[in-house]
C-alpha cells in the first residue's frame, strides 16, 4: 500500500511535481448527479486507499468549483499515516491547492478551515486582489496569470517543494491537465451504478487529448477493491508503480 515517501532535497526537484489524478465515476462516466447531495462513487476500502495516497503527496489540488459543490477537507485521515509523516518532518496533511478563475470563493468552507494544512490559491491575474480579500490570511493567494496557466501553476508548485501533487477534480481541472498533456498518472475508479443523466458532470469534457485512438494510453494496473475497480494508467514516461 502507498503510504508516506523519501522526499528529494529541493535541488533535486524538476521542474514540475509528478500528477497524479485521481477520480471516481459512475459506468456512464459521470462524477456527480444533477442531486444536490454529494454522489459517493467509492467504498471503505477503496477511501482508505486514497487517503494512502493523500498521505503519499506533497500536495492535493482541487477546482474551485469542487469546493463550492462538495466542500472537501483534503485532510489525511488515519491517525498513522498522519504520525508517520510528522516522524519525516513533514505537516501531518499535505498543502491545500486550488485553483479560481473568478474568485468565488467561501472562505468558511472546509478548504480554508484552521487545521494543520497550508494552503494556496492560484487564480487569473485579474482576480488577485478579489481572491486576497475574500480569503485574507487562511490561504497565500497566487497569481496564475491571465487566464490561468496550469503550467505557472506547476512550476511555482515545484519551486515551492512540491514533488508529488494529487488533483482530485473536478471535471474541469482533470480535462485542462489532461489536454495540456502535464498528467503523469490517472488513477480511474469505477463505481458499479449508471447516473443516467445528462445535467450530471462528466470525467472530462471537450478537448484535444494526446490520447487517441492513434496513441492509446498504457493501461498499467486493474484492480478490483470490493464492489469497485481501480483502472491505473501510466500517462507520462514519469509513471512509477510504487
Amino acid at each position: 500500500m502507498p503510504d508516506v515517501r523519501h522526499r528529494p532535497d529541493q535541488r533535486d526537484l524538476p521542474d514540475r511535481p509528478y500528477v497524479l489524478l485521481s477520480c471516481g465515476m459512475s459506468i456512464d462516466g459521470y462524477l456527480d448527479s444533477p442531486a444536490l447531495h454529494r454522489l459517493l462513487l467509492s467504498n471503505d476500502a477503496d477511501f482508505d486507499r486514497v487517503d494512502a495516497e493523500r498521505a503519499a503527496s506533497d500536495a492535493i489540488l482541487v477546482g474551485a468549483a469542487t469546493i463550492r459543490r462538495d466542500n472537501p477537507r483534503l485532510l489525511v485521515r488515519s491517525p498513522e499515516r498522519r504520525a508517520a509523516r510528522v516522524a519525516l518532518g513533514l505537516p501531518p496533511s499535505p498543502t491545500k491547492v486550488t485553483l479560481t478563475r473568478r474568485a468565488d470563493l467561501d472562505p468558511g468552507s472546509r478548504f480554508f478551515a484552521c487545521d494543520d494544512a497550508e494552503k494556496l490559491v492560484y487564480c487569473a491575474s485579474t482576480a488577485v486582489a478579489e481572491a486576497r480579500a475574500r480569503v485574507g490570511d487562511a490561504a497565500t493567494v497566487v497569481d496564475a496569470g491571465q487566464p490561468c496557466s496550469l503550467h505557472l501553476v506547476c512550476e511555482d508548485l515545484a519551486a515551492r517543494g512540491v514533488s508529488r501533487l494529487m488533483v482530485e477534480g473536478g471535471g474541469t481541472v482533470h480535462t485542462q491537465l489532461l489536454a495540456t498533456d502535464l498528467a503523469d498518472e490517472l488513477q480511474l475508479v469505477v463505481a458499479p451504478f449508471f447516473v443516467g443523466s445528462s445535467k450530471a458532470t462528466r470525467f472530462v469534457g471537450d478537448g484535444d487529448f494526446p490520447w487517441n485512438p492513434d496513441h492509446r494510453a498504457t493501461l498499467a494496473e486493474v484492480r478490483q477493491i470490493g464492489d469497485v475497480v481501480l483502472l491505473r494508467y501510466a500517462l507520462s514516461s514519469r509513471f512509477s508503480m510504487s
